[in-house]
């Protein structure tokens, strides 16, 4: 598709000129912007240019949607315009970082930390729902798993178990690479001590429960002093405090240790104390936290299921316009480590799945024709866990069509939580979601799904034709 060098013009003039930029990158779909003053943004503007298909604003960056294969066009267009140069995505983080308060740092941070292992984990997720299919009982045969009926298939589904597990029991390891790169250190020394956390000489984190029971923990005795010798398997406060410490110790003596002597002392002291501290301090002190955050969700939904479901169902989306939902990772991760399964992640595939209804609907509603067309396709995407398109390039510039996919979110929430539905691990946010859900739960899954997506179509439909004719 050719682009019109007026209607980048137009996107440039919208963002405030090229004065108004401190530098700007592109993803897959989108141009990413640090912009000096986000205040003096046209979107009225961006709304009506053919190219663009949404923009929002999110940790300091304004993103403006163009879509796959053209945004690369518009970004090339768009320096020759500026005589600015290529920036990187983490230029981009740079400059944007700027500008956040301490909070929204926070939650950045987690975001960077979280974001690129996601792929391994969502994959995971997916896998083990292929496992939950030939090794649940009662989805095929009354009673019996697929593989009691067809013994042939057990070792293919031992086999999938074994690969969709892997990202979840070296966890840890996933963490502390992303983690350490994060705050500065080297990724290597990152991912050791990640394994470092999880090594088999250590009491197996899921064992600890029954040990500490039954007076069983193993410990190491230090000149007197004993520590418990567990392993962190699953934990992600552990390895995220563990890999803080292990990047400012690896800063702090690259600076002193002279270049020749680096390669022999700057590693194997940082790990060395680090370590110490992990097994000693840090370990211990998390173990404690994380396993109390658990509690407190879990009471929460044992209790006050529906409470839970309808306000949570209700704020997500609210909690991905500002970022926050990245948060709520690390509390499934956790969840899914101490338990065994998450109630929240179900939550958030049925947020998605409104979200597309929502803009799904004004595809019959809308007169424009451009607007018609972007609600067809970004519905598509968010039934299959990619809501951005949706929410920021239909849904939040309406208005009516976010809160519609709200009410359609919490009242699916309201379902599921009422039957106690929960994930087996994290996998797409949309449709195929049910996949990560235990088979035998299946049927209150598909009855909350099927309300997340006929409240929020019906809403929109009815508000959009009501808006139409007065």
């Amino acid at each position: 598709m050719a682009i019109k060098q007026q209607s980048v013009e137009q996107i440039l003039d919208a963002i405030g000129g090229k004065d108004n930029i401190d530098a700007v990158t592109h993803c897959v779909t989108r141009l990413r912007f640090a912009l000096k003053d986000e205040g003096v943004v046209d979107q009225q503007s961006l709304e009506h240019n053919e190219l663009v298909k949404g923009s929002f604003s999110t940790n300091g960056q304004f993103q403006v949607i163009i879509g796959p294969g053209l945004v690369e066009k518009v970004y090339g267009e768009l320096l020759a315009l500026t005589g600015g140069e290529r920036a990187s995505k983490q230029d981009i983080k740079d400059a944007a970082a700027k500008k956040l308060n301490p909070l929204q740092r926070a939650i950045k941070t987690l975001a960077d930390i979280f974001i690129p292992i996601l792929p391994a984990i969502v994959t995971a997720g997916l896998l083990m729902g292929i496992n939950n299919i030939l090794t649940g009982k009662g989805i095929f045969f009354a009673e019996q798993a697929f593989i009691d009926v067809y013994g042939q298939w057990k070792g293919f589904a031992e086999m999938i178990n074994l690969i969709a597990n892997t990202a979840f029991v070296f966890l840890p390891g996933l963490i502390g690479w992303s983690a350490v790169k994060k705050f500065g250190g080297s990724e290597l020394l990152g991912i050791v001590l990640g394994l470092m956390l999880i090594h088999p000489d250590l009491m197996n984190a899921w064992s600890y429960g029954d040990a500490l029971a039954n007076g069983t923990v193993p410990h190491w005795n230090l000149f007197g002093f004993e520590f418990e010798k567990i392993g962190y398997q699953g934990q992600v406060l552990p390895v995220l405090v563990s890999a803080f410490c292990l990047a400012k110790i690896e800063s702090f003596l690259n600076k002193r240790v002279p270049d020749g002597f680096k390669l022999l002392l700057v590693a194997p002291i940082t790990l060395l104390l680090t370590g110490f501290l992990s097994f000693i301090v840090i370990g211990p002190l998390t173990f404690t936290i994380g396993n109390a955050i658990t509690t407190a969700f879990v009471g929460i939904f044992e209790h006050f299921s529906i409470l839970g479901g309808l306000i949570y169902g209700s704020l997500y989306p609210l909690l991905v316009v500002t970022g926050m939902h990245h948060t709520f990772l690390a509390v499934d991760l956790q969840l899914i480590a101490s338990t065994g399964s998450t109630f929240l992640w179900p939550i958030l595939a049925l947020s998605n799945i409104a979200q597309g209804s929502s803009a799904l609907a004004m595809m019959f509603v809308s007169k424009d024709e451009k607007l018609k067309g972007m609600s067809i396709t970004s519905a598509i995407s968010a039934y299959l866990g990619i809501t951005e398109p949706a929410m920021f390039g239909v849904n939040l510039r309406l208005r009516y069509p976010f809160i519609a996919a709200m009410i359609g979110s919490a009242l699916g929430a309201v379902v599921i939580t009422a039957f106690k539905v929960k994930a087996v691990s994290i996998g797409v946010g949309g449709l195929p979601g049910f996949l990560s859900i235990f088979p035998q739960q299946w049927v209150p899954f598909f009855i909350g799904m099927a309300v997340a997506l006929v409240v929020p179509f019906v809403i929109t439909l009815f508000i959009g034709k009501t808006k139409r004719q007065s």
